[in-house]
């Protein structure tokens, strides 16, 4: 699979599921981050969520799509918060669905967290184990 593949994947799919720590026990939840031209991932939390206190405890974290024809790619890499308006702004004008959360990219709940990924797998039905790409 080439590299524009998994960005089309990935945008087909829409959600990913982004998968913490706690302790020893994973947790995994459903997230629509931004994924920018560098391959990192660009997610907007809220003050409260307990994937930042997770992040913090351990940054390491994989996030797994699947789309409409069953092929998926799992992206492993580190987690940080990062509070840079400019990739606020970058993940506000690119993903609609946070206007109902934030007031804008200046909003004070507005917590941000960055994926820089190191270990991509993707995989099609076709295929009978994941093949790495490298983003970068």
């Amino acid at each position: 699979m080439t590299s524009q593949e998994i960005f089309d994947l990935i945008k087909d799919s829409g959600f990913g599921f982004l998968a913490t720590t706690e302790g020893k026990q994973p947790r995994v939840r459903p997230m629509m981050p931004y994924l920018t031209e560098d391959g990192n991932f660009l997610f907007a939390l809220l003050p409260q969520s307990r994937t930042i206190k997770q992040v913090q405890e351990n940054p390491l974290v994989e996030i797994c799509y699947v789309d409409r024809k069953m092929w998926l790619c799992r992206v492993s890499g580190k987690a940080k918060i990062n509070q840079e308006l400019e990739k606020k702004k970058m993940v506000w004008s690119n993903v609609p669905m946070l206007r109902q959360y934030f007031s804008g990219p200046e909003d004070a709940n507005f917590i941000l967290m960055e994926l820089t990924s190191e270990t991509i797998e993707a995989m099609t039905p076709a295929m009978r184990s994941p093949e790495k790409i490298n983003f970068k």
